[in-house]
């Protein structure tokens, strides 16, 4: 992971809300045209997003709840810049 990226703040984009839809057995995004069903990779990520913890923190967490895991920086990286492109967030 890059250090600029390390040090980056992400947020969830006020228009979005992640919340868990027993409907889908999944945490969704809801905005106000619909709604994006999340996988538990995603999930993972963005529950842990709170406008307060940097990316580095996010990935020091999801690396102790999943040990077994390889080094997550570079797929938590890759996400979190779709996740901006996709306009869920803001870093």
């Amino acid at each position: 992971m890059t250090h600029e990226m390390n040090q980056k703040i992400p947020a969830l984009n006020p228009h979005f809300r992640l919340q868990w839809e027993p409907a889908q057995e999944s945490h969704v995004l809801l905005y106000p045209e619909g709604m994006v069903q999340l996988n538990g990779p995603a999930s993972e990520i963005l529950t842990r997003i709170d406008g307060v913890h940097s990316v580095a923190q996010i990935v020091d967490q999801l690396q102790k709840n999943f040990p077994e895991a390889d080094d997550l920086a570079d797929d938590v990286e890759a996400f979190l810049v779709d996740a901006h492109e996709q306009n869920w967030i803001t870093l």
